[in-house]
């Protein structure tokens, strides 16, 4: 039997490290996205090192907040999950081990993939649940700090032979401003912001007839004269040219669905396709993405951007008939909850989901 330990100690009261292990919204920020659920449910664990699909997860005991034991099931291999929160005098000690009952895996993979979570990206969750109810009066600071402890058993733990230490890490301290904390996940400095683009409102009618020149009927001058005769010869009748046959062009409306493609801490990436199912191309689009209060997107492919408030408007140029464009943008959201704007329109149209 081999089994995975992982502890790490943090300034934070049990109460609030449960809600991030426990809050669906929560989880999904630091650990991985689930599917709702009772006594069962899946987590999305297929893109996560140490992992090989999906994991079906099963309560064994809740215990709020000191204890949590799941069972948990994923290509062919069943574990036992236990996290234990124990008061410290400066927080919590949070104690997770995990246990192989059936099948195999990668240890040290899996070992990496706890470290990450335990002591990266669920104390950057538990700093942000922390600046909501901050007391300025407090003298104390209330930053966070790990001592994480990873270490991988094997059968026999009195032999030290087994017995291998994965990781001793020094403390990680993340600060934040004043204002609160706006921790972005991805590396790299947002590019500067595009000039701003104008808003032509495009009005096109399901057929349009071409305009028709009227025809003016040209009388033939009289003939010159053979004789003397005073009889003219009369002019021949005058004709019509004939009014062209208007053509109609069917202009479809566009349509376009929207996909989030990844999940931050404090963000994420949205994907839009366009599409132009009509035969007639359209010489300009326009769609229009509404985010939370205290968003702002960063980074934009397949558009020109710009920002007005919580409305991004993204603009591109000619799309043929039966083509589509896809438009990718990330967002920083101060809300770890939020995973996708509020509202995604082309012409009036909602987008739909991916």
């Amino acid at each position: 039997m081999i089994e995975i330990v992982t502890e790490v100690d943090l300034f934070h009261p049990p109460a609030r490290i449960w809600r991030a292990l426990t809050e669906r919204a929560l989880l999904a920020k630091w650990f991985a996205d689930s599917a709702p659920g009772s006594d069962r449910w899946i987590l999305a664990t297929a893109a996560l090192p140490g992992y090989d699909g999906d994991t079906e997860v099963e309560t064994v005991e809740l215990r709020a907040p000191d204890r949590l034991v799941v069972r948990c099931r994923e290509a062919g291999r069943a574990t036992r999950l236990a996290c234990d929160l124990t008061p410290t005098a400066h927080g919590t000690r949070l104690s997770v081990r995990e246990v192989l009952e059936e099948g195999d895996w990668d240890a040290d993979a899996r070992a990496e993939q706890h470290e990450q979570a335990v002591t990266g990206r669920l104390p950057a969750i538990l700093d942000w649940l922390a600046f909501q109810n901050v007391d300025l009066r407090r003298a104390e600071g209330g930053l966070t700090a790990e001592l994480p402890v990873v270490r991988l058993l094997g059968d026999d733990q009195r032999r030290p032979g087994r017995r291998r230490v994965l990781l001793a890490a020094g403390a990680v301290t993340l600060i934040a401003a004043a204002a609160g904390a706006t921790v972005w996940a991805t590396a790299g400095e947002p590019p500067a912001p595009a000039a701003p683009a104008p808003t032509t409102s495009l009005v096109m009618p399901s057929s349009a007839a071409p305009s028709v020149r009227p025809t003016t009927a040209r009388p033939t001058p009289s003939a010159s004269r053979r004789s003397a005769s005073p009889s003219p010869t009369p002019s021949p009748t005058p004709s019509r040219t004939p009014s062209p046959t208007p053509s109609t062009v069917v202009v479809a409306p566009l349509s376009a669905t929207y996909e989030t493609v990844t999940d931050r801490v404090f963000g994420y990436r949205g994907e839009v396709v366009l599409r132009n199912p009509g035969p007639a191309p359209r010489p300009t689009w326009t769609v229009t993405v509404t985010l939370h209060d205290g968003a702002t997107v960063g980074s934009v492919s397949g558009a020109e951007a710009t920002q007005d408030g919580p409305v991004v408007t993204f603009t591109g140029s000619a799309l043929a008939g039966g083509e589509s464009a896809t438009i990718r943008f990330d967002v920083r959201d101060p809300d770890p909850s939020h995973n996708a704007p509020t509202a995604c329109t082309t012409e009036n149209t909602p987008c739909t989901p991916a």
